[in-house]
């Protein structure tokens, strides 16, 4: 495992961290916690040392697993957990309309953030991420201001943002006023637009950068089809709804062209993609499995992808909008 300085708070993370959605169930299908506990443990023997959850995930669920898991390595190395509190209910993402004091309130998070350390099972939690924001926000982000002060009372150590999906800039200005330390948001082969500004940023102003959905749902690992069907209550059954997972086979195919021999696996690829810039800390792909993390953690042992490979796939880029408002 290969890893990488988390912006200015300095730590050493895993270029590979473990992305817990998947632990809670519900919108990813059945899991077990003996198989989600099988997977955080192997992932910590190959040198893994970041997770990502989110209260969100299984409400609280995938937070308690992570627990467990932990409970069951006494010793061993350092491992940093980042988890995320949502924002009191209302739309997602948020209204340029709705008041950040509506959506996150200094109560509110103080007792989400109580329940977080409950459930984490720790004292302090390394990085608390909002899981969601609206730029409007920017020019009162009295939310961070609570957040810093939760820094101050010890019981975070890192606070930071979950952009929206299609707003990777949203947090560009509180990167630059030094308000953040770190932001967590997509970057794939599809969805390329933080390299025009957010990450710049990062770079310049000494912030994390946390990646995820790498294989865009799961369409960039190259092994779905027209045909593939989701279970009922699959999140995915949704993202690619109607017309979209046609549209979406037939561009990772024409990237499986590009890449030609050079790297004919595609989800490799994928993953050797979005570690490619600098200033990506950590990408965190959904794991569920051992299988899962044996082959997403290799491919940190893998020799870097080309600029010659990885110019060949800056012209794949798709500009989406919002799947879930429109085509």
């Amino acid at each position: 495992m290969q890893y990488r300085p988390f912006g200015r708070l300095g730590w050493q993370v895993s270029e590979i961290g473990f992305g817990a959605w998947p632990l809670g169930g519900g919108m990813w299908g059945e899991q077990s916690d003996e198989e989600s506990v099988a997977a955080l443990h192997r992932f910590l023997d190959l040198g893994g040392n970041f997770i990502d959850t989110a209260q969100a995930y299984g409400d609280g669920r995938s937070e308690r697993v992570i627990a467990k898991a932990l409970r069951g390595r006494p010793g061993g190395g350092r491992v940093y957990l980042a988890t995320k509190i949502p924002p009191r209910p209302g739309a997602w993402p948020p209204s340029p309309y709705d008041a950040i004091d509506d959506r996150y309130d200094e109560a509110y998070l103080r007792e989400r953030l109580e329940r977080s350390l409950r459930d984490l099972q720790v004292d302090c939690i390394d990085l608390v991420q909002l899981h969601t924001w609206n730029r409007a926000w920017n020019r009162e982000p009295r939310a961070l201001e609570a957040l810093r002060r939760f820094r101050h009372e010890g019981k975070i150590q890192g606070a930071g943002i979950s952009l929206p999906d299609h707003d990777p800039d949203a947090a560009n200005e509180l990167m630059r006023q030094g308000l953040v330390d770190s932001v967590q948001l997509i970057y794939n082969i599809f969805d390329q637009d933080p390299q025009a500004e957010a990450f710049p940023t990062a770079r310049q102003h000494g912030v994390g950068v946390i990646v995820r959905v790498p294989f865009d749902e799961g369409s960039l690992t190259g092994k779905f089809t027209r045909d593939t069907a989701f279970p009922e209550g699959d999140f995915r059954r949704r993202y690619f709804e109607g017309d979209r997972l046609g549209r979406t086979v037939r561009r990772v195919e024409a990237i499986r062209e590009a890449l030609g021999r050079d790297e004919p696996d595609v989800a490799i690829a994928a993953l050797k993609f979005t570690l490619k810039p600098h200033a990506v800390s950590t990408v965190i792909p959904g794991m569920r499995n051992v299988r899962q993390v044996e082959l997403n953690c290799a491919v940190s042992e893998q020799p870097r992808m080309s600029d010659e490979v990885e110019k060949r796939l800056r012209p794949h880029g798709w500009r989406r909008s919002n799947w879930y408002q429109g085509k």
